[in-house]
């Protein structure tokens, strides 16, 4: 990992532990505001921590790197856009997809990972 990456990836977590710390649920209650900025920090904790070796594993892929720091950014601007600092899901209907040649399910499976935002990337790896 370059410097200029490790510095990007440790702005952000800086920024993650700051907004946690400045976080107010929008129902304005005190318990949701504490539940929310555990949430937060947990959340940030745990995917640091499986992203950690990305750097070390693949040091020439800065590919990945990079997706990791676009998640973590988009994931940022849509909790402090929405006022809610869990991930929004999306709602595809099975089978909902066009499927590509009449393949059925696997396809559909396929379609569907590849449809997925890259918000949510690593969301189901870790709940």
């Amino acid at each position: 990992m370059t410097t200029a990456t490790r510095q990007e990836v440790l702005g952000l977590y800086r920024s993650i532990f700051r907004l946690a710390r400045k976080w107010q649920a929008a129902s304005g209650q005190t318990e949701d505001t504490i539940k929310e900025k555990q949430y937060i920090l947990n959340e940030a904790r745990t995917l640091f921590q499986k992203n950690k070796n990305v750097s070390v594993q693949l040091l020439t892929d800065t590919d990945l790197i990079k997706q990791c720091i676009d998640e973590c950014t988009a994931r940022i601007e849509i909790g402090l856009h929405y006022q809610i600092p869990y991930p929004r899901p999306i709602h595809l209907p099975p089978m909902g997809l066009t499927p590509l040649r009449g393949r059925g399910l696997r396809s559909q499976e396929k379609l569907r990972k590849l449809s997925k935002p890259i918000y949510l990337k690593s969301h189901d790896e870790v709940s």
